[in-house]
C-alpha cells in the first residue's frame, strides 16, 4: 500500500528532528538551504527587534512578527517559503502546519551561496505576484538593503536605513 505524504508533512517532520537543513517547496520544485550561520541569525534578530508600527499611523497594524515559519501560498502548486522574518497585521493563527494567511511585508537576508533563492524568480517577484506588499532583502556583506514593491522598480540603499511601510510598520535594517 502507497500513502501519500504532503509536502509539508515532510518539511514540518525535517524541522521537528533537528536536520540542519531549511526545505522549501516552490513551484513544484524543491530548495535546500544549510541552516543559517551566525552573521545571517544575527541580522535577523535586530531586524526583527526592529519592528514596529509607524508613529502616526492610524490603519492598526499590530506588526506581528516571525521568522523562519512555514507559510504556504496560494499558487496552483500550493508553494511553501519560509520567509526569514514575515510581518503580519493581525496575530497569525498559532498552528503547527504551515500558515495559510499571507504576511503584509517579507525581509530576507542573503546566506552565502544561496542569493539565488532570495534574488531569484522564487525571491521577491514570487512574494509580490502572491500579494505581498513589501519586500526587503538585506546582504550583510556589502551593507545594503533591496527594497522591492509591486509595480516599482526596486532600488538598492546603504544600511543602516529605516522604511515605513505601507502596512503601517516601521523596519530598521542596521
Amino acid at each position: 500500500m502507497t500513502t501519500a505524504v504532503d509536502v509539508a508533512d515532510v518539511i514540518l517532520q525535517m524541522d521537528a528532528s533537528g536536520v540542519p537543513v531549511r526545505l522549501e517547496y516552490v513551484r513544484g520544485r524543491r530548495k535546500w538551504e544549510a541552516s543559517p550561520a551566525s552573521r545571517h541569525q544575527m541580522m535577523v534578530q535586530r531586524i526583527e527587534r526592529s519592528i514596529q508600527p509607524t508613529p502616526g499611523n492610524a490603519d492598526g497594524c499590530a506588526c506581528f512578527a516571525l521568522a523562519d515559519v512555514l507559510i504556504r501560498f496560494p499558487d496552483p502548486d500550493q508553494s511553501l517559503k519560509r520567509p526569514d522574518i514575515a510581518i503580519f497585521c493581525a496575530l497569525p493563527p498559532e498552528v503547527d502546519t504551515a500558515l495559510e494567511v499571507l504576511p503584509a511585508a517579507v525581509v530576507e537576508i542573503l546566506s552565502a551561496g544561496y542569493e539565488e533563492k532570495d534574488l531569484g524568480p522564487d525571491g521577491a517577484p514570487f512574494y509580490l505576484a502572491h500579494g505581498v506588499r513589501k519586500v526587503l532583502v538585506v546582504d550583510p556583506r556589502s551593507n545594503t538593503v533591496t527594497h522591492y514593491q509591486p509595480g516599482v522598480s526596486e532600488v538598492t540603499h546603504a544600511t543602516p536605513r529605516t522604511f515605513d511601510l505601507a502596512c503601517g510598520c516601521r523596519v530598521t535594517v542596521a
